[in-house]
């Protein structure tokens, strides 16, 4: 799958999941981002019983990476090998046009798929999923602000920048919420060396 594709693919879910969390209310689509990163690294050493290993990065910068006892695969691992890993940040955020549906709160899910044990290249993909729902206490339309409260009971201010969100400003109300779904996806793939 080619990393734009893969990218769609995690916008189209990450937006999807967001829009799924008011069944009664209608969501109203305020931002989404998207931002990926690629990077191929060496394997310099493997310490399978540790769950160490020392890739090789750009420039030749060592990094040493401690895994869990999860990667159950590292045997397979061969200095010399090629380790793709893939990094993909999305924020989408959702205006809940009920009112005063209660205090703002969050959920988080994580997951992990690793490769099959008959893969011979180590390897998995692993999420973080983090729904934040604030709540809206003042709206100030000429300065372009809205002051959120936190599920810690927290205010922020934040200035709303993009000219198309600002145009959404003047139909809020006090007491609505913003869901926002911030989501993580690593994907790591390995090669043999020829």
């Amino acid at each position: 799958m080619k990393l734009n594709t893969l990218v769609q693919a995690i916008t189209l879910a990450t937006l999807l999941s967001a829009a799924s969390l008011s069944a009664i209310a209608a969501d109203i689509p305020l931002s989404a981002a998207v931002e990926a990163d690629q990077e191929t690294v060496k394997v310099l050493s493997v310490d399978a019983a540790k769950h160490q290993v020392v890739l090789e990065g750009k420039e030749g910068r060592q990094v040493h990476v401690q895994l869990s006892d999860k990667a159950k695969d590292l045997g397979n691992l061969k200095v010399g090998d090629l380790v793709n890993i893939e990094v993909i940040h999305s924020v989408a955020a959702y205006l809940d046009t009920d009112v005063d549906k209660g205090l703002p709160g969050s959920t988080e899910r994580t997951g992990d798929i690793r490769a099959t044990k008959d893969n011979p290249n180590p390897g998995g993909e692993a999420f973080r999923q983090v729904q934040v729902q604030l709540k809206i206490t003042k709206i100030d339309v000429k300065k372009n602000q809205v002051t959120f409260e936190n599920p810690a009971g927290q205010s922020k201010t934040v200035d709303v920048v993009k000219p198309e969100v600002q145009a959404k400003l003047k139909d809020l109300k006090i007491g609505q919420s913003v869901v926002v779904t911030y989501t993580d996806i690593l994907k790591v793939t390995s090669q043999h060396e020829s």
